[in-house]
């Protein structure tokens, strides 16, 4: 079933001032070619400050671009998330492995936002996790709700538990994570976030849960909340999750073929989320049970 389309719209910034359209476009959205670019501004399909553009022209700091990307088919994804917490400010979903959170990447009604706004369409998350990552997403649903919940989000107010399959056996029971994380080349996408040395302070706390004769079960709590941070961290620890196409034994990409961060094959569970109700001060424990398919080692 073909989607409504959607206009993605962004804000030329003064870095990329004087460059052509067709240019910035191809360095702007990398996983279509200058060729196919110029086919969609031969459509119609970009404007320059409400002006249907050609891509010969030169851009300006502040001038507003839009896509009109047309209506296409969608991956398919899971339909279905289970609630866990439903009150007059607060809703708490399991989301399955396979279903965006968030519009992107081709998503944009097959996604987990899209679900839950048909059961409460004042609901916004307060967090997203990754497309193949299980488990609990909050919601908001009211404006005060989502500032004191984002406000204490990162902090110790917020215990965030997951429970991750890696390659390999860990030779200690526990492990602080402060490998720093930023953007490092992407042969596909440009870039992607992965461990670097000047990336932003991360921290996780890895503790072992069980170990097989050749991966182990971590039981990873959060600190800070970096995209991907629990799969570019354990592997930077030589710990690369069970099945992860994407990061290898250094957080980095792999070396040869990466995958693209929306890709599945890994386990990776948001099981447990407490903090205070930002509304009533009543401390909330939520769990979300592992699914089917997780392997219990």
């Amino acid at each position: 079933m073909l989607n409504r389309g959607y206009a993605y719209t962004t804000i030329i910034g003064g870095k990329y001032d004087g460059q052509t359209l067709l240019a910035h476009l191809a360095s702007l959205y990398p996983h279509s070619s200058p060729q196919e670019w110029q086919q969609a501004l031969n459509n119609g399909e970009v404007a320059l400050n409400d002006i249907t553009a050609d891509g010969s022209e030169s851009v300006a700091a502040g001038q507003t671009l839009v896509w009109n990307r047309p209506p296409w088919i969608e991956p398919d994804a899971p339909q279905h998330f289970e609630v866990l917490f439903d009150d007059a400010y607060l809703l708490a979903v399991s989301k399955p492995s396979g279903l965006p959170t968030l519009p992107g990447g081709g998503f944009m009604e097959n996604t987990l936002l899209r679900l839950v706004q048909k059961h409460a369409p004042n609901a916004n998350p307060v967090h997203r996790l990754g497309r193949c990552t299980s488990g609990i997403v909050l919601f908001a649903r009211t404006p005060q709700a989502a500032s004191n919940l984002t406000a204490s989000w990162n902090t110790a107010k917020v215990q965030k538990i997951y429970r991750a399959l890696a390659q390999n056996i860990a030779q200690q029971d526990v492990y602080e994570i402060l490998t720093p994380i930023g953007l490092v080349p992407h042969p596909r996408l440009g870039s992607v976030w992965a461990a670097s040395p000047n990336g932003k302070p991360s921290k996780s706390l890895a503790r072992v849960l069980t170990r097989t004769t050749s991966a182990t079960t971590f039981e990873v709590t959060l600190s800070s909340g970096r995209p991907h941070q629990i799969r570019i961290h354990l592997a930077s620890i030589g710990h690369p999750l069970v099945g992860d196409p994407l990061y290898g034994v250094t957080g980095q990409p792999l070396e040869n073929h990466p995958g693209l961060p929306g890709d599945g094959g890994y386990f990776l569970h948001a099981e447990f989320l407490n903090f205070q109700h930002p509304i009533t001060g009543e401390q909330i424990h939520l769990e979300a049970a592992l699914p089917s398919g997780f392997p219990l080692q």
